[in-house]
């Protein structure tokens, strides 16, 4: 017979049997395609060697006026802004408490014990001291400054928790304990969150109301999920479930963001009918404020009571009550602050700025008025405002209530609306201008996104993964068509499902989801859809977070080593200082003779393949492939041999470009399997069409 080539169709089909699936790809790992054919995936590179604290599960990437490119890191822990591979450690402060109990608890070991009454902290989060002295007599150990440092803490209950210090205690401190002074300070930052889902099972573990009177039902504890995204050159960023927080990029790195509603900064009165206030933020009319003073209020003006912006003129403003009549003050008061911008919402679940109308819009997060978290609630600032969040008819702040679900998702903002997931529908908001600002419509219900952080927008279409399915949004929600669909989901782990997250590779035209297999609590696997070719392929490959952002040159992802590495950065694994091969490998469905009524022959294999961008080195003088042909006695027998002939029951064979021309090979099978795979430095391929030459044999 003449030569036949080895030429399958794009992408990989695990939706039927090996040999149903003939004429395409089956297995595969590290590989993608490009113009129709497979080659290995690029590699990585770590951004620096320095590592951040926690799992990281939101990255963003922004420029800012002075042309610094900074990148937030939001990780169970803690959030950072990355710089030049440095982490900037900006994670705001929960809330700071004076001890006045000599707090700190020593044994001979480096554990300390503190006792703070309802921390309200939870294990893993960080705490600095200050104000402590020394435990103990002259000679102690265990000195102010051993103390008076950051820790990570270990709850043990509502009033005590556990640090490590830097040295063991001696005697003379020990002595000395409990200790550290009557005026300890404890600055807590924001509450830890696990590394992955926790099952609650029990009473009290399901939402409320949920499943039969007395009957506990299970649920999961939520990761620590990170919303972020830039106001200008300034970043607004929080946890989900949490506040909005505040990060001014023309402060210095080491200044932690703090929270929006207390952003207002100080301010000064007028002695005058009415008081003229100016302030250090402009504020616009109708913005709800109330002020505080660290030595006096101005006489006329309550504390934490709420005035109304009006009258403004940049940085002046009047202030009226909620009557609207003027405020007079008969005294300037000292050291005036503003301590509440009243309505900025204070729990959200997710957040974004809108980017040409210049809105921050807040969806699932509490009403005015109230502290609870309203999971359909969807609320947004005065145009080109981040601190007035109060209607009126001077401004465009305002707020709608979505009904087709039980809770808001996530968002992904297009062109000219933002596109709205709950967890049962999908929406589309838009901005229409006074007098309804925004409007919402349904465009699909019953359909389900697997988690916050499961859709992505690449040409102009949203992509999602949602619980059993893939979805795709152009104008219409569509189902996406899925080659590996119950591959993916047979192999699933539902509780970690807020792990899932997407990311984007515009350079090669592809969509990336990451998820946990079903016996992992870690993500583990991947999927690719390129959206051009409609092809789809997998892998395993641990990450927790992804940008491709284009403001950098290249995709980058968070890893389990606590780290950032630039992807398509290079050939190889080089996520430590140690450069390691990337094991990519593709093998075909079951191809025969016709319908396989005979047996084939094969004696001769001509490669046809490219190594270009691969390296050589000193452990890869030339880049190489092994090639495998698998025969089968039948499509149910696995690959056999015949041990009484020279007919190896697959032939494997090292592929170099520049001097394998052909091979001569003993192969024989009903039907066959073709597989190239790679797992040296240095080495990345592309296949082309390699040919065999194969002849009838026999029907046994």
């Amino acid at each position: 017979m003449p030569l036949q080539k080895i030429l399958f169709k794009p992408g990989v089909n695990r939706e039927n049997t090996r040999y149903t699936t003939e004429g395409g790809w089956y297995e595969c790992d590290k590989v993608r395609f490009r113009q129709g054919n497979p080659e290995a995936i690029g590699g990585w590179t770590r951004v620096s060697p320095n590592t951040f604290n926690g799992i990281c599960r939101s990255l963003w990437n922004w420029i800012t006026l002075s042309g610094a490119n900074l990148m937030g890191v939001g990780t169970n822990t803690k959030f950072y802004i990355e710089s030049g591979g440095f982490y900037y450690d900006i994670t705001p402060i929960r809330t700071t408490v004076t001890i006045n109990n000599n707090p700190f608890v020593l044994t001979a070991s480096t554990t300390v014990t503190v006792t703070d009454t309802a921390h309200g902290a939870t294990t893993g989060s960080f705490v600095t001291f200050s104000g402590a002295v020394d435990i103990g007599s002259a000679g102690t150990n265990v000195t102010a400054a051993v103390l008076n440092q950051e820790f990570q803490l270990t709850v043990i209950d509502a009033n005590t928790y556990t640090i490590t210090i830097s040295v063991v205690p001696n005697a003379t401190a020990i002595a000395g304990s409990p200790g550290g002074g009557a005026s300890v300070v404890a600055a807590y930052q924001l509450n830890a969150g696990p590394e992955f889902q926790l099952p609650l099972v029990g009473w009290g573990a399901g939402a409320w109301g949920a499943g039969p009177w007395g009957v506990g039902t299970p649920d999961t504890l939520s990761l620590q999920i990170w919303n972020q995204i830039n106001y200008g050159q300034n970043l607004l960023f929080g946890p989900r479930g949490g506040g909005i927080y505040y990060w001014d990029a023309n402060t210095s790195t080491s200044t932690r963001g703090t929270l929006l509603n207390a952003d207002g900064g100080n301010v000064t009165f007028t002695n005058a009918s009415p008081t003229v206030v100016t302030a250090t933020t402009v504020f616009t009319e109708g913005a709800a404020l109330q002020f505080n003073a660290t030595t006096a209020m101005p006489t006329g003006v309550s504390a934490n009571t709420t005035y109304y912006v009006t009258n403004v003129d940049g940085l002046t403003f009047n202030i009226a009550n909620s009557a609207g009549t003027l405020i007079n003050a008969s005294s300037t008061g000292t050291a005036v602050y503003i301590s509440l911008i009243v309505d900025v919402p204070t729990v959200v679940n997710t957040f974004t700025v809108s980017d040409t109308s210049r809105f921050v819009l807040a969806f699932g997060c509490n009403d005015y008025g109230s502290a609870t978290l309203n999971p359909m609630l969807i609320r947004w600032s005065n145009q080109d405002d981040l601190y007035n969040w109060t209607p009126n008819a001077t401004n465009q702040a305002g707020s709608i209530q979505i009904s087709h679900g039980s809770e808001i998702i996530t968002t992904v903002q297009t062109r000219q609306e933002i596109i709205v997931f709950t967890d049962s529908a999908v929406y589309s908001m838009q901005y229409l201008g006074p007098p309804y600002i925004w409007q919402t419509q349904i465009l699909g219900d019953n359909i389900s996104i697997m988690g916050p952080n499961a859709a992505g927008i690449a040409s102009g279409i949203i992509y999602w993964m949602g619980v059993d399915k893939f979805y795709a949004y152009d104008g219409r929600v569509q189902t996406l068509n899925c080659d590996l669909r119950r591959y993916i989901f047979n192999d699933f782990n539902q509780e970690q499902n807020q792990q899932v997250f997407c990311g984007t590779n515009e350079g090669f035209n592809e969509i990336w989801w990451f998820y946990c297999s079903a016996n992992s609590t870690q993500v583990d696997r991947y999927v690719i859809y390129n959206y051009l070719e409609r092809a789809w392929s997998y892998g395993t490959m641990g990450r927790t977070a992804w940008i491709d952002s284009g403001l950098r040159s290249y995709p980058v992802a968070a890893t389990l080593d606590q780290n950032l590495v630039n992807h398509e950065d290079g050939i190889d694994d080089n996520t430590t200082a140690t450069t390691a091969p990337i094991n990519a490998y593709i093998s075909s469905s079951e191809f025969d003779i016709g319908d396989g009524h005979n047996f084939g022959f094969v004696w001769r294999v001509l490669p046809d393949l490219t190594f270009s961008n691969s390296v050589n080195s000193s452990t890869n003088a030339d880049p190489q492939v092994a090639m495998t042909l698998y025969g089968l006695t039948n499509s149910g027998s696995g690959s056999t041999s015949n041990a009484g002939a020279a007919v190896a029951s697959s032939s494997t064979y090292v592929i170099t470009e520049e001097f394998t021309g052909q091979i001569y090979t003993r192969m024989r099978g009903r039907q066959m399997i073709f597989k190239i795979e790679s797992n040296q430095v240095g080495t990345t391929w592309q296949l082309g069409a390699p040919r065999i030459d194969i002849r009838q044999d026999g029907r046994r």
